[in-house]
């Protein structure tokens, strides 16, 4: 299937992929929080500060997928529809 067919959801693969990846990256930065509490309580600020970073990433990640999304979106109306 290439980028310009719809996945089974009715979505272009493009964007199902992106929002996919939002989803995940935004979900594990949540869950992070749990780690770097966890961290914290031990006492380990080695591995709290890890855990930030990866959180970061993970924040970073879910930004730029969201920056595509608009972009193509944006493309999308121009063009008239899904590509």
């Amino acid at each position: 299937m290439t980028h310009h067919e719809q996945s089974k959801t009715g979505t272009s693969n493009e964007y199902y992929n992106l929002v996919s990846i939002m989803y995940h990256a935004l979900k594990g930065a949540q869950t992070y929080d749990t780690y770097v509490k966890d961290a914290e309580q031990n006492g380990d600020h080695d591995l709290a500060q890890f855990f930030r970073e990866v959180q970061q990433e993970d924040q970073r990640r879910s930004m730029r997928a969201g920056q595509l999304l608009v972009q193509r979106a944006g493309q999308m109306s121009q063009s008239g529809g899904i590509r």
